[in-house]
């Protein structure tokens, strides 16, 4: 289980390019001499696109519900008008 988490490490490190050079040159080496490994971190960089497009969904969703409220909801009537107005040529 340890040896698994470290190659997990490594490969973030890796995709993250939060390794030095020279480890990024060895485990690219690592990578051509090991196809399994080539293919567990392909499927992390994967795994980070996924997570990384769930992620921008989920802050355009509370970006449009904070805009509803804001723009929809009467209360919030002065502050639209004065929003709107900067953007209005005068």
């Amino acid at each position: 289980m340890r040896t698994s988490l470290n190659e997990i490490r490594e490969i973030e490190e890796y995709l993250l390019k939060n390794s030095t050079p020279e480890s990024r040159l060895v485990f690219e080496a690592r990578m051509v001499l090991q196809p399994e490994l080539l293919q567990k971190a392909t499927e992390q960089k994967q795994i980070y696109n996924l997570i990384r497009k769930y992620s921008r969904k989920q802050l355009k969703t509370e970006i449009e519900a904070v805009h509803e409220k804001l723009f929809t909801a009467p209360e919030n009537k002065g502050f639209r008008h004065k929003i709107l107005s900067l953007f209005t040529k005068s």
